[in-house]
């Protein structure tokens, strides 16, 4: 098969920032303003990501639309995930870290193991694509908890962790671009932070204001950035932009 994802360029972490909001807030929407609850809302959209990621699994190509539904998708799932086991079984946020942060380390190091490496530009088979797809899940569940644990646990706000998960993406950046650290650590590391960014992020947009939100509410929030989404992606499917090109297929 081709490979299954897209090139890693500015519209990839654009439109990863905006699921990763979008995932929180439309999460919050599904459970507290739909009052379907939190087991509800994770049935329903664990339903609606196996057919997504079945027909995923099924094409051999990269398919702008089906792949950044799916990560919207398992962004909420990953959301879900984190506030099941916080708000329904009382697990500490500071666990659920933990929890999440190790299970994201044994998948990298079973995928490894396997495959001698985690480049998402050789996700050219299915066991490859199936490691890929798990690690993102967790990732957006660790995202999950460690953005609730700063923002809300430490007290922090939603601005300001989203500032602080900011500067850490901008830290791993110029590590990578000044100081030659691994592209694919770095692009795994970013991936992380990304997470509890747009957490942050939609968060602060949604939240009320005596929540330290700017109280736009989960509905407005959420059409706003899935409107976005899906511009950005339209004009991707049509020009192409991020298509991995072969010289990237080879890099690891």
């Amino acid at each position: 098969m081709l490979n299954k994802v897209p090139e890693v360029t500015m519209y990839f972490w654009i439109i990863k920032v905006l699921c990763t909001t979008v995932g929180e807030t439309a999460a919050d929407y599904l459970s507290t303003s739909l009052n379907l609850g939190l087991t509800k809302t994770t049935v329903i959209v664990g339903a609606l990501l196996l057919v997504v990621l079945f027909i995923q699994f099924r094409s051999r190509k990269y398919i702008p639309a089906v792949y950044w539904l799916a990560v919207v998708l398992i962004s909420v799932v990953g959301t879900q995930i984190t506030d099941n086991l916080v708000d329904n079984f009382g697990v500490a946020l500071e666990t659920t870290t933990v929890i999440f942060g190790i299970a994201l380390a044994v998948v990298f190091g079973v995928w490894y193991r396997s495959e001698k490496t985690l480049s998402i530009h050789s996700i050219l088979t299915t066991r490859r694509e199936a490691f890929y797809w798990l690690a993102i899940l967790f990732t957006f569940a660790l995202g999950t908890a460690a953005g609730d644990l700063t923002a809300e646990s430490l007290n922090w706000g939603y601005a300001i962790s989203a500032l602080v998960f900011a500067g850490l993406i901008a830290v791993v950046t110029i590590a990578h671009l000044r100081f030659r650290l691994n592209p694919v650590l770095a692009f795994w590391v970013a991936y992380i932070l990304t997470r509890p960014l747009g957490a942050s992020i939609g968060d602060y947009l949604s939240q009320a204001h005596d929540d330290g939100g700017l109280g736009l509410g989960t509905t407005v929030t959420s059409g706003i950035f899935l409107v976005a989404i899906l511009i950005t992606v339209t004009y991707l499917a049509v020009t192409k932009r991020d298509v991995a090109t072969p010289k990237m297929l080879t890099e690891e």
